[in-house]
């Protein structure tokens, strides 16, 4: 049955409407000209033009909507343009620092080059939540959370477009928030085109680049692009992460204007990976590196961490499982797609787009303060009468066991290179590292398979007569995702505080110094105590969608439309044995229990959900260049399935979690004169219900689910001033007041939380980009400035975070008609800037002992490209 449904679905299904984004300029910008149906091949990167020479808001891409003929000044959707002179000035270090680009997104993208966090328009950050990242015009994976871990930007990507609130929640499944399409070079029909371009750091990522483009026949053309990397990533890492993208198009176009496109991907990435580190509080507030571990530029993962058995229930299929900081953030994929757009008779068209991606996810990365949410003297964790040791019940047990008899302390031994400090050596101790500190570090191994179909398919009636310009859009989408989950055979070790961390085995001492025997293996102190286990989860969702666009005279625009969807989720938890079992034969150490562990059985549960979204527009030209626009959008985000396992009889659990609505009220004015044109929009933004699970810092095993109410409303500028043509300045910001009410933990209400900031949530985003174009084409040189105001790490508002600035300059040089030089150097100023704290602390964090855990920026480095069109 599944075999036939995917035949059914590929011969009739389609990806979304709002992928084909149509450029224009028109003489006047009410009175735009219909482009076709699919935009014009865009020329190979090569060398690129400075800033605009003219500000026209006619000039403007606009994503989400279905007409094809809605230009920025008359859309009544907030959109966003980023074009290819856009990306290379930006410069971003991953995929969501391109996010950075629209305004009311605020990006922390301290986690490396995946797997970041964004948020839009004040709903609490950690998450990607109401936010679709798309490649021309199709999700690239149905929950959207984590679709940077699948998609990474190169060379074939011509420009970026977004849309915020409007159409996005009806044009798009869990995007109501925002929708950002990757829109790529297309296939050039006219004559050959190909370019390279060549990219450096400062940190060591190299990376090669390259695009090619012919005609096979007048009617028939191709292209293929992709990239090579060799990363070592922001921070200071002894290991090489290398990758490659490829993706290859060929398209059939009709005399009619209709076309049929194939496009195949393939990918292979290794990325590395940044989670919370330690920071130093000292008693006048200020955050500071703690010695041996700048926030700046060092990492706590290292060779120590490069490749670790874990003993793991043998029920899973491996008794052992590897984890690899050397693999880091390990992602596979291989994506085929169609798009068919046709005319059907005068007025009438029809479109069917699909795709289906296969993928694995393998993460491998390391969470200091996941267990025990502070560092602690080295000395502490020998003294099995401390009650702050938290490795105190493994010495107690060895000191209970004969095979330890004898033993007279404990001590450290470092499992690179065997080196032992006894308890009894205190000044040894507190000289560690230079800051006498050891923690605890989860080795958080979680690998998703995942088999992703998604497409959409309709019909699209275009009728004009005498002042009336209507366009309906109706169609369908059919979502089919199965993912399989397994975070068995978790692990905490011991381990130093420093850059390149060493692991620490603890080991028994007698009266002459010499080992008796280790407690730990390889650093762990135990197994199987994090995470969620093993899951698979099936979903299906179904879906009728229509919007319609009217144009009346030449300044009034109308537009209202609706989705409706039905989603079917069947979740198989697994189950846990009811007795922990023992550890395999042969373990190093003198743990037996293996923690919570995979039975090889499953316990299921199934949950349907439908909701509606919908969403009215409108757009008024008030004189031929000031525009008013309104918007009321009603959409939501399906949850999926929060899963654990009952502490008492092992069997696996899951709780469903209804959708999480928005609803958005928006208005603005645009306008353009005399060099300047721009926006200012105010918002006034609800998510009911958002749901969101963190681990229970009392049981890392658990989750807790926490459902919560935000409550925004806010202003958002985006302007362009050119007064003069050898100078521009873009200015993009958001302030916003966002608050936390109706919070619940696992059913139980918080009153205690409600009026509270939203948790990783700044009221100021600003940017401010000043740009001098050089004569004659040679380019541009600019800087950017941009302002992080203060964020709470949590939601009980116990952690500030300061707000903070980053300096960029750059310059973007033509040398010749085919050949751009690129140089960005950010964090000029090398300034401190923290995104978030520990949400495994639980969502009331504290300072504890002068320390706590979170991430930073990285300071100043530089990238430098070479684009080369030949």
């Amino acid at each position: 049955m599944r075999s036939t449904l995917k035949m059914i679905l590929l011969a009739g299904s389609a990806t979304l409407v709002v992928g084909p984004a149509m450029a224009q300029v028109a003489a006047n910008p009410t009175a735009a000209t219909t482009p076709p149906a699919d935009a014009a091949p865009t020329a190979a990167p090569g060398a690129q033009p400075p800033v605009a020479d003219t500000t026209s808001l006619e000039q403007i891409v606009v994503t989400g909507n279905t007409s094809g003929k809605r230009t920025l000044f008359n859309s009544s959707s907030d959109v966003t343009l980023a074009s290819a002179a856009d990306l290379l000035r930006k410069a971003p270090r991953s995929t969501a620092e391109t996010l950075e680009l629209v305004p009311g997104i605020f990006v922390q993208g301290t986690a490396g080059p995946v797997s970041n966090n964004y948020s839009v328009r004040g709903l609490g950050g950690g998450g990607q939540a109401f936010i679709t990242l798309e490649e021309d015009g199709m999700p690239i994976i149905y929950q959207g959370s984590g679709a940077d871990e699948y998609f990474q930007q190169d060379i074939t990507i011509d420009r970026v477009e977004a849309v915020e609130g409007g159409t996005s929640g009806i044009l798009a499944p869990n995007g109501a928030g925002a929708t950002i399409n990757f829109i790529s070079l297309k296939p050039n029909f006219d004559k050959p085109e190909a370019s390279v371009r060549f990219t450096g750091t400062t940190y060591g990522d190299y990376r090669a680049d390259g695009y090619y483009s012919a005609p096979i026949t007048d009617s028939l053309a191709f292209n293929v692009g992709g990239y090579v990397d060799s990363n070592k990533g922001v921070r200071n890492n002894p290991f090489a992460y290398n990758t490659y993208h490829v993706k290859a198009m060929l398209e059939k176009k009709f005399d009619d204007g209709g076309y049929v496109r194939l496009t195949v991907k393939r990918g292979d990435e290794h990325d590395p990976y940044y989670a919370d580190m330690p920071f130093q509080v000292g008693s006048n507030g200020k955050i500071n590196s703690i010695p041996g571990l700048n926030l700046k530029t060092d990492d706590i993962g290292g060779n120590a961490f490069a490749d670790i058995g874990v003993p793991d229930s043998c029920a899973t299929g491996h008794c052992t499982r590897r984890f690899s900081l050397t693999e880091g953030l390990h992602t596979k994929s291989q994506q085929y797609r169609i798009d068919v757009e046709k005319p059907i008779t005068d007025g009438l068209s029809g479109f069917i787009h699909a795709r289906y991606l296969k993928a694995s996810f393998d993460f491998n990365g390391i969470f200091p303060g996941s267990i025990g949410n502070t560092p602690f003297a080295a000395g502490t964790y020998l003294d099995p009468n401390s009650a702050a040791n938290p490795v105190a019940g493994l010495e107690n047990q060895a000191l209970a066991d004969p095979r330890f008899a004898g033993t007279t302390q404990f001590g450290i031994r470092d499992t690179q290179g065997g080196a032992i400090i006894p308890a009894s050596d205190t000044a040894a101790l507190s000289a560690l590292n230079g800051n006498g500190l050891l923690q605890e570090t989860v080795l958080n191994h979680a690998l998703t398979k995942r088999q992703d179909f998604g497409s959409d398919f309709g019909t699209k009636w275009d009728y004009q007569t005498g002042p009336i310009d209507n366009s309906l859009t109706v169609g369908g989408m059919v979502y089919r995702t199965h993912q399989f989950n397994d975070q068995s055979g978790v692990s905490t070790v011991v381990n130093d505080v420093r850059n390149n961390s060493h692991i620490y085995d603890i080991v028994a001492l007698n009266a002459a110094g010499n080992v008796i025997g280790q407690l730990s293996n390889n650093g762990m102190v135990s197994y199987g105590d994090w995470g969620q286990s093993v899951f698979k989860e099936d979903i299906t969702s179904l879906n009728a969608y229509f919007n319609d666009e009217l144009k009346i005279g030449s300044k009034l625009h109308i537009d209202f439309g609706a989705r409706y969807e039905n989603q079917h989720d069947v979740i198989h938890v697994g189950n846990a044995y009811a007795v922990n079992p023992t550890v395999p034969a042969g373990t190093a150490g003198i743990i037996t229990d293996l923690g919570p562990s995979f039975d090889g059985s499953y316990s299921r549960y199934a949950q349907t959900f439908h909701d509606w979204a919908y969403t009215a527009g409108v757009n008024y030209a008030v004189i031929s260049n000031i525009s008013l626009y309104a918007r009321y959008a009603r959409g939501f985000q399906t949850n999926g399935a929060g899963t654990g396992t009952d502490p008492t009889t092992g069997i696996g659990t899951a709780s469903f979690n209804k959708p999480t609505n928005l609803t958005l009220y928006e208005g603005g004015i645009r306008g353009q004169a005399h060099g300047f044109s721009g926006s200012v929009v105010a918002f006034r933004t609800l998510f009911n219900n958002q749901s969101y699970s963190f681990n229970n810092p009392d049981n890392p095993t658990q989750t807790v689910n926490a459902v919560a109410n935000d409550k925004i409303w806010g202003v958002q500028v985006d302007a362009t001033w050119k007064p003069v043509h050898f100078f521009s300045l873009d200015v993009n910001g958001v302030y916003q007041q966002p608050k936390l009410t109706s919070l619940q933990f696992s059913g139980t209400a918080h009153p205690e939380y409600d009026g509270n900031v939203t948790a990783q949530t700044p009221k100021k985003l600003l940017t401010v980009t000043p740009s001098f174009i050089l004569p004659n084409g040679v380019g541009e040189i600019y800087g950017r400035w941009k302002y992080i105001g203060k964020i709470f790490a949590d939601a009980g508002n116990g952690v500030s975070l300061p707000s903070y600035s980053v300096f960029t300059v750059g310059a973007s040089l033509n040398v010749g008609p085919r050949f751009n030089i690129g140089v960005s150097v950010d964090n000029l100023t090398n300034a401190k800037g923290f995104t978030e704290g520990n949400p495994r602390q639980g969502q009331t964090q504290s300072i504890v002992n002068g320390y706590f855990y979170g991430r930073a920026i990285v300071g100043r480095n530089a990238l430098v490209t070479g684009t080369v069109k030949l």
